[in-house]
């Protein structure tokens, strides 16, 4: 299903069909280091991971991280959306993208995207962001997309604190 679409991109809800793909998403090692590893390894790993997690998410809440996919090629090039986790209050922004994806733009315009179908389809009254201090180039997405620092949070998940953005 079609969620948003933009200049360059199109967000779309991930399907068992995107497990290779999901495979190298969560094998990037900059997505290990610096939010977390899934452990996610194989094709077969990645169906159960989408089942549980985004597939999941879209059942309950009516979304979770989304496929980016480039519209004059059709590359699927990261994963953007709005996720919910437990023991937070508010749902949160998240982007990946590949390596060769970085530094074009398309977490801005993918984020942004993500947080305006938050705010104008789903209704969501807040959503925020949870960044590594360290984590610049994410700082400035999320700042270019309006949101700002809230302070910070540890966050169990990754067993790390990290800072809040809204």
């Amino acid at each position: 299903m079609l969620i948003a679409e933009t200049a360059r991109l199109q967000l779309r809800e991930l399907t068992l069909d995107d497990a290779d793909f999901v495979v190298a998403m969560l094998n990037d090692p900059d997505f290990v280091r610096k939010v977390i590893d899934r452990g996610v390894r194989n094709a077969d790993e990645a169906r159960t991971y989408l089942q549980q997690g985004p597939l999941a998410s879209y059942a309950r809440h009516g979304h979770g991280l989304w496929c980016v996919q480039r519209k004059a090629d059709g590359a699927l090039i990261g994963l953007c959306g709005i996720i919910r986790r437990d023991g937070l209050l508010d749902p949160d922004v998240g982007y990946l993208f590949l390596p060769a994806y970085r530094g074009q733009g398309y977490a801005r315009e993918a984020a942004q995207a993500s947080v305006d179908y938050a705010r104008e389809v789903l209704q969501l009254p807040r959503v925020t962001a949870i960044v590594d201090a360290a984590n610049l180039a994410s700082i400035r997405v999320l700042e270019a997309i309006g949101l700002r620092h809230q302070g910070e949070l540890f966050f169990s998940e990754a067993q790390a604190v990290k800072q809040l953005y809204a």
